[in-house]
């Protein structure tokens, strides 16, 4: 199980140990997107910074309709204890965690600031 907060803008935050497949993980406060089907997006800067591999090229869907080109990376996360390669989007917002993650765990959002944020695995 893992917890998180809704922040002073009743965004829902979790942390996310990410970094290098094989390499050390860095701590960062992600917020939940469930509009944002893949698995992760961090800034350019983080990426480099962790020196990310980068991956492919793909094209996604905002949510005004829009399309833009994103530049996909691996990288490697802890989630619920566990280590999964994912794919990282960069984008210049701050992180975001999407429903590639999210699948296979029940979300709960005490929808209110300082409220508690829970993911519990779905068996």
């Amino acid at each position: 199980m893992m917890f998180g907060f809704v922040n002073n803008n009743c965004e829902a935050i979790i942390k996310v140990a990410v970094g290098r497949i094989g390499s050390p993980k860095i701590a960062l406060d992600a917020v939940i997107d469930t509009g944002f089907t893949s698995f992760l997006s961090l800034p350019l800067s983080v990426i480099t910074d962790l020196g990310l591999p980068w991956y492919y090229r793909d094209i996604g869907t905002l949510g005004d309709g829009s399309e833009v080109v994103f530049e996909i990376y691996k990288a490697s996360v802890i989630w619920d204890g566990q280590e999964q390669i994912i794919d990282v989007a960069a984008s210049e917002a701050d992180p975001l965690v999407g429903m590639g993650l999210l699948y296979g765990f029940k979300l709960q959002i005490e929808a209110v600031e300082g409220g508690r944020v829970t993911l519990e695995a779905l068996n």
